[in-house]
């Protein structure tokens, strides 16, 4: 059984059909990179996925269950969208310590590790505000660390990062991927992974 499947989707935004019918699967272990131009949808539908909004027709199941009826769907997923979803006025470790008990994520993971590693050593008290575009992306993807869901839905989670943040974030979703996680993801760059990269693509709809 596939973890999880987009069954006849339909969105329509702004009186728009985005996508109709549109069904895929991603299974465990499976990395899905969606792609397509600017307004095909592609944020639309992972917040569908996500159950952040609802479909026009179709439905979106995990497990087999329908996401709005899974107890554990929240628990056992990541999303990272656009926005890094940050507290401006909060340093680092202040979100993050934030995240880990809205999510009731125990507190297992050295967090000035994780920083030094994501390349943030010395800034784990800085207001987030303060930081660039890329040390706040940073920030938002140590989730991708401290939590473990078996399901990972990322919209463009390279925008902003250097070389060394993008090869760091691709590890880690390699490793994910190897111990049998799934990655549904978004990305205008050329994904450089050691692993198969299934791909889905929308096109813009006139």
């Amino acid at each position: 059984m596939a973890l999880l499947v987009a069954h006849e989707l339909t969105c329509i935004k702004s009186d728009r059909e985005l996508f109709s019918a549109l069904s895929f699967a991603v299974d465990a272990g499976q990395v899905l990179h969606l792609h397509g131009p600017n307004g095909a949808g592609k944020t639309s539908l992972l917040r569908i996925l996500v159950g952040l909004s609802q479909p026009y027709g179709g439905q979106v199941l995990f497990n087999g269950q329908p996401i709005n009826q899974h107890s554990e769907y929240n628990s056992q997923m990541i999303y990272l969208g656009h926005k890094a979803g940050l507290s401006p006025h909060l340093s680092a470790l202040e979100n993050l310590h934030y995240w880990q008990q809205q999510q009731a994520i125990p507190a297992t993971v050295d967090l000035m590790n994780l920083l030094e590693k994501l390349g943030l050593v010395g800034l784990e008290e800085v207001p987030v505000g303060h930081l660039s575009a890329g040390q706040q992306r940073r920030v938002a993807l140590a989730r991708l660390w401290l939590k473990p869901a078996k399901l990972w839905i990322l919209d463009e989670p390279f925008t902003a990062l250097d070389t060394s943040a993008i090869e760091l974030v691709q590890t880690q979703i390699e490793q994910h991927v190897k111990a049998a996680g799934s990655v549904l993801l978004t990305s205008h760059q050329a994904l450089s992974l050691s692993i198969e990269v299934h791909n889905l693509r929308l096109d813009y709809q006139w």
